[in-house]
């Protein structure tokens, strides 16, 4: 078993170590503040040569002593009639946030580039000594953010949260917050440049502003002690210029637990409290209790689930008991309105047919999918797998490059560290072997499990065929060796072959683990009917998956799958007139949310499998 209180111990000390050094260091659990919505419509400039941003010597306007009042972020008005400014926010046309640019405006479809944001508003705090950040769920990908002219800062990343401090910087009336957002593909990025999904742009998710007392409640972690399950660990850091020794109350009403502790010089106290009374989380009983942190009258509170995960030899034990993973992969696409899905309607419409499905488990592929999800997975029960999104060919030797996936690593562990239902952390999906790339995934795992050695770490890899016979199946990875987990990718009848291969096709894996198949399917247009030979038809999908089932099953230390994929998703990869039309297809659901045969067949098998 792992040293859980080691963990929170070495997981806090690195984020306030973080925090001493960023005063815009992360705010977690942002929905149970005090906060105001800037959600709605946003003023935009679309700037594909990045003319707001640079004077014609290509140099940053923002970088300037004066910067020239046609900077974008000064938001600036003709001061008289024959004043030269070449832009106008505010009579400029708006885009909705959260929302992607490319489903919003035809003329942005296939756009990748910069689109200037504007919003304007007034905020009166409740108190004149409290402070103010403007909180980002999401925007992609890398965004740079200014609030009355002055810059607030830089992120990188499309698909992890983040805040900046502006108490300074705020007024009552008239502000404006304007963010340049840019989603080109570079090589150096992570992703790269080379993806299979629609690379969605702007502000994806919820935009707000978060006011807190001067010391404040940052962040905590509240977890169920590995070695005892009647032992609740924890830690608490303060974020203000009265950190020491204050007085934090942790509650757990139905426990009737209340405990006070108190913090030391670095605004850290850390608890530990005795329950023999504890409901452990399940997806058959996924009890989450109220916590409540009070300090000095504020309360924040959550919602809590309290589990073990652990593997012993080839099993995945969650609450020291064998758990089979049924599941199912899932890229971030709305069924209601077909772009970036960023709602709480999205998350149920989704996790409602895994659970129609008859499923326990999904892979949230292939990046941090939005804080909704994680959290209705705690209510409805559902095991969830969290990736950061290093894909395919980065790279691997770029120190830069590493900084970005470990720093987008780390936000995820950051925001989602209390929630029960998480309990993979994937290191990268499909990556080649190589020495600098295994250097670099052994360092992310390293950091992932430095920061939470509470859950499990896996990495979708890639099988091989034995030199000595194409039909035995082998995972010949170095990385296979270091995860608690073997995961990987297999598509035998589609990508190779036709269904019937999968009779021949022989498994041995030599790793002593449990096996999780992270991916297997086939293409089909919703409403093809044909031959179960017919590539594309609903029938050859459905062939296929009876196929793969049956050889699946055959693999000893088989404990869990999330085929690919439960809705068909965009992606610029899959131009196919008339069948994929820019959808990969090979969804169980169409992207009009009609189920195709295989969805059924899939329900069929988890319901016997056990």
């Amino acid at each position: 078993m792992k040293n859980i209180f080691l963990g929170l111990t070495i997981l806090m000390a690195s984020i306030t170590n973080l925090w001493s050094q960023d005063p815009d260091a992360l705010l977690i659990n942002t929905t149970n503040r005090k906060t105001t919505s800037l959600n709605g419509a946003w003023h935009y400039i679309v700037d594909p040569y990045e003319n707001g941003y640079y004077d014609y010597r290509y140099q940053p306007f923002d970088q300037q002593e004066k910067p020239s009042r046609n900077a974008y972020f000064t938001n600036s008005k003709p001061n008289s009639p024959s004043d030269l400014i070449e832009y106008n926010f505010d009579e400029a046309d708006t885009l909705q946030v959260p929302g992607d640019w490319n489903t919003q405006k035809e003329k942005l479809y296939y756009y990748e580039g910069t689109i200037w944001y504007k919003k304007s508003f007034d905020y009166t705090k409740t108190d004149a000594a409290n402070r103010v950040f403007v909180y980002i769920g999401a925007s992609n990908y890398k965004t740079e953010a200014y609030l009355n002219g002055k810059k607030l800062g830089t992120h990188i990343g499309g698909f992890t949260p983040f805040n900046f401090e502006v108490t300074d910087l705020s007024k009552e009336k008239d502000n404006f917050l304007i963010f340049k957002v840019d989603n080109k593909r570079s090589k150096e990025g992570v992703p790269t440049l080379n993806t299979d999904w629609w690379n969605y742009g702007g502000i994806t998710r919820d935009v707000k502003l978060i006011e807190t007392s001067p010391t404040f409640i940052q962040d905590y972690v509240v977890q169920l002690d590995a070695d005892d399950t009647s032992l609740i660990k924890g830690e608490i850091n303060l974020n203000g210029p009265s950190e020491e020794n204050q007085k934090v109350l942790v509650e757990i009403p139905e426990l009737k637990i209340k405990k006070q502790v108190t913090t030391d010089a670095s605004g850290t106290a850390s608890f530990e409290i005795k329950s023999r009374k504890i409901e452990y989380w399940s997806p058959e009983n996924p009890k989450l209790y109220q916590v409540d942190l009070t300090l000095n009258g504020n309360t924040l509170s959550d919602r809590i689930g309290f589990r073990t995960i652990t593997t012993k030899n080839d099993n995945i034990l969650l609450n020291g008991k064998s758990i089979v993973l049924k599941g199912i992969s899932l890229h971030e696409e709305s069924p209601i309105s077909k772009g970036r899905a960023n709602s709480l309607e999205d998350a149920k419409k989704v996790l409602g047919w895994i659970k129609e499905m008859g499923g326990n488990y999904v892979r949230l592929s292939h990046y941090p999918h939005n804080e909704h999800i994680v959290k209705l997975a705690d209510e409805m029960g559902i095991l969830v797998w969290e990736e950061n999104p290093v894909y395919w060919t980065i790279q691997w030797q770029n120190e830069s490059t590493y900084a970005n996936a470990e720093n987008q690593l780390k936000e995820l562990i950051q925001r989602d560290k209390n929630r029960a239902s998480v309990i993979i952390w994937s290191m990268a999906n499909e990556t080649p072997v190589s020495d600098a790339r295994n250097t670099f995934l052994t360092r992310l795992i390293e950091t992932a499990r430095n920061l939470d050695p509470t859950r499990l770490i896996s990495a979708a890899l890639e099988q091989t065929s034995s030199p000595d016979n194409p039909n035995v199946k082998i995972i010949d990875d170095p990385m296979a060796d270091v995860v608690d987990v073997l995961s990987f990718n297999q598509y035998l009848g589609w990508y190779g072959g036709t269904p019937e291969s999968c009779r021949t096709a022989e498994w041995h894996i030599e790793q002593n683990k449990p096996v999780i198949i992270s991916e297997f399917g086939a293409g089909a247009k919703q409403g093809y009917h044909g031959d179960k030979n017919t590539r594309w038809t609903e029938e050859y999908q459905e062939y296929l998956y009876e196929e793969t089932l049956a050889m699946l099953k055959k693999i000893p230390q088989l404990r869990g799958m999330s085929p690919w994929i439960l809705v068909d998703f965009r992606s610029p990869r899959r131009p196919l007139a008339n069948i994929q039309d820019d959808y990969n297809r090979k969804g169980l659901i169409s992207e009009d949310g009609i189920k195709k045969k295989a969805f059924w067949t899939l329900q069929n098998f988890y319901s016997t499998w056990e």
